[in-house]
């Protein structure tokens, strides 16, 4: 069993320890204490999705699944919708590494397929999605052909695509705050790399953004309860934390029309595993404060068929409905979704 998921833990772009090495000089971090409390309502005007590693694959399944809402998405380190097809062995040996095909079209008829059932939106909708995809060059855990093989899926369906694949990253979510080296794959995977893809990918969903917030931030940032919005009233049984966060400026808590996007860790690298880390340093509260958006960051949590903290992007909770509606932990993500959204 050990060896099992020792290969599971390779396999499906869990984001493997490795010792520290070059890490560079984060920028200087301004963080607010989370407070515990409901999560409220606000005047949401449109939803994004962003993820990286097992939260890019969660992502995409979101912009999928509901693409009649969700307006865009911005995925690092991560391959196409349904790559793993409910198989370990695909998720390990095509999703991960490319020892066999991701079959694109396949998945790509799978889509149509579902569309046509109602199990996921229409396809249309993904006509001239913005979608931004990040690959570093040094990610030998989500091969570089994995991740073309998302842009190619965007495309076919008419997506409007921004790859950003020039960078020397490995396999992280790349940010100012980054405390590991750009080219590292090594816990909290978030890596500084001189470069500020926050704000490249802000633009390509929102048109235009404006200059974060670099100094103390303004905003603040809710500890709530996800048993409420869990399908099953229980958050750990569907390998999720019992607490999600989410950071909302004054603007929004004020009436304001707001963006909201949903911010999905990677394996390893919950609340659970490296505090709030990612919340603090994934450099998107910074442009909350500035540009009108509150980030909403659901939390996965181990557990005995989750032991990396990931998210469902293979079937672990049992069934094959886990990429459509319906599907456990996309529908409690999107409970959360429209629980902001009123």
């Amino acid at each position: 069993m050990k060896l099992r998921w020792k290969a599971l833990a390779a396999a499906v772009g869990l984001l493997l320890v490795l010792p520290p090495a070059g890490a560079a000089r984060a920028a200087t971090l301004y963080t607010v204490p989370p407070v515990p409390g409901p999560l409220p309502t606000y005047h949401v005007s449109s939803v994004y999705v962003a993820g990286v590693s097992s939260g890019g694959y969660m992502a995409t399944q979101l912009q999928v699944a509901y693409s009649g809402r969700i307006r865009g998405s911005a995925v690092f380190a991560a391959g196409p919708y349904y790559c793993a097809q409910n198989t370990v062995t695909q998720a390990l040996y095509a999703c991960g590494d490319n020892v066999y095909p991701t079959y694109l079209p396949t998945l790509e008829a799978y889509t149509r397929t579902w569309a046509s059932y109602g199990w996921i939106d229409p396809v249309g909708n993904l006509a001239a999605r913005p979608a931004y995809v990040f690959h570093g060059n040094s990610d030998a855990t989500v091969r570089t052909s994995v991740t073309d093989d998302l842009v190619r899926y965007h495309q076919h369906f008419g997506a409007s695509v921004q790859y950003d694949s020039g960078s020397a990253a490995g396999h992280a979510w790349v940010t100012p705050y980054g405390t590991g080296g750009c080219t590292v794959t090594a816990a909290p995977f978030l890596n500084n790399c001189g470069t500020d893809p926050q704000n490249a990918f802000l633009r390509k969903l929102f048109g235009a953004v404006q200059a974060p917030n670099t100094g103390p931030l303004r905003g603040t940032l809710i500890r709530f309860d996800q048993n409420s919005f869990a399908v099953n009233g229980w958050a750990p049984g569907l390998s999720m934390d019992t607490a999600g966060f989410a950071y909302v400026p004054p603007s929004c808590a004020a009436g304001q029309s707001c963006r909201l996007l949903v911010a999905l860790h990677g394996c390893l690298q919950g609340y659970g595993r490296v505090g709030t880390a990612f919340v603090d340093r994934a450099n998107l509260n910074q442009y909350a404060d500035t540009n009108n958006m509150i980030v909403l960051y659901p939390q996965a949590v181990t557990s005995a068929v989750n032991p990396n903290g990931c998210w469902d992007w293979w079937g672990y909770l049992g069934g094959t409905n886990y990429p459509i509606k319906g599907g456990a932990q996309v529908e409690t993500i999107m409970n959360m979704v429209r629980r902001l959204d009123g």
